[in-house]
């Protein structure tokens, strides 16, 4: 591309979340969390405290040269960097995130890698973007050799968890989550919209939207982002009371010291000490992006659900607290 000419424009942009209980036993402070995001030398680490504590490591570039998946088989050749960060939410909840844009059409051959490094996060194809079928091949995942952007938010996400401040001790059992996602351009003055959202196997998720011509991708980042980690608490919070046995660990009438716990006081309290107080979408989602999760809220209806395992965990530590007070009171 010649000075002066063109860029044409943006119209694909893809991504991966990884999203994990931090494995320490006590949850970082914003100190420790700066040390532990410190991915680079020359930039700082983003910390906020409100409206909740958070922190964010400085993005790091990988430089990719292979083909692009595609749901019609083509072989699309692709260059550029692809930009990457880890977050932590109050010290407590890690990701990684993997992302990139990519233009309609790129240069037929190959330029110096001096022409990507100031194009951070843009992926140029060789010739014209077939963005639909590359968009539905990005989500449903390629072939070895082809372009993974997973793969780059796990790297980061490994290089992270090797911390020595972490001591890998867990305050309660959860599993890792996946979220990919792939972003299209709108009609003319549509606003933005959550095409498709799935459950898939495997701790899979994956998101179809929409945006307006011109948005940043570090914003559609910043959405998939915030969905991945809510999407996490649901899932680790409905998992926690899917595995305990209600109301067959009842605890005695009398129970024979006022200390003694039920069995599921003991599996509800990691989630209450470590989890219900991270419930906040939107936080730090951009403005021209918050509305889609009304949604989101509308269906599958996030907050309807988290409110009500919410309030079915505080039930059952109110039942199994009220022996144990009667107790008290016994000669």
């Amino acid at each position: 591309m010649t000075p002066g000419e063109t860029q044409p424009p943006v119209v694909l942009a893809c991504g991966e979340v990884r999203t994990c209980l931090l494995p320490a036993l006590q949850a970082l402070d914003s100190r420790a969390a700066a040390q532990l995001l410190g991915v680079r030398a020359d930039e700082r680490v983003l910390l906020s405290e409100r409206p909740n504590l958070y922190g964010r490591s400085p993005d790091t570039l990988t430089g990719v040269d292979c083909p692009l998946p595609s749901a019609n088989g083509a072989r699309i050749r692709a260059v550029g960097t692809v930009a990457a960060h880890a977050s932590l939410t109050e010290g407590r909840v890690l990701q990684s995130s993997a992302h990139f844009r990519a233009p309609a059409a790129g240069p037929d051959h190959r330029r110096p890698w001096g022409h990507y490094l100031v194009r951070p996060g843009t992926v140029e194809p060789f010739g014209k973007l077939p963005y639909e079928a590359v968009a539905q091949g990005l989500l449903t995942g390629g072939r070895p050799g082809e372009l993974d952007v997973g793969l780059i938010a796990d790297g980061l996400l490994t290089r992270v968890l090797r911390h020595p401040l972490l001591d890998q001790r867990p305050p309660l059992k959860s599993r890792p989550t996946r979220l990919r996602w792939v972003a299209l351009p709108t009609e003319r003055d549509e606003g933005p919209s959550i095409e498709r959202f799935t459950v898939a196997e495997d701790e899979l998720r994956t998101v179809r939207l929409r945006v307006p011509a011109g948005t940043p991708s570090g914003d559609i980042a910043g959405l998939c982002d915030d969905l991945a980690l809510h999407d996490w608490l649901l899932t680790t919070v409905v998992r926690t009371l899917d595995g305990i046995r209600l109301g067959a660990g009842d605890p005695p009438a009398r129970p024979r010291h006022a200390g003694e716990r039920s069995a599921v006081v003991t599996a509800l309290r990691p989630a209450v000490d470590h989890l219900l107080h991270l419930w906040m979408p939107r936080a730090r989602v951009a403005p021209r992006l918050a509305p889609l999760w009304d949604a989101l809220e509308e269906r599958p209806g996030f907050t309807r659900q988290w409110r009500t395992l919410v309030q079915r965990i505080r039930d059952q530590l109110a039942l199994h607290a009220i022996p144990q007070r009667e107790a008290e009171w016994c000669p």
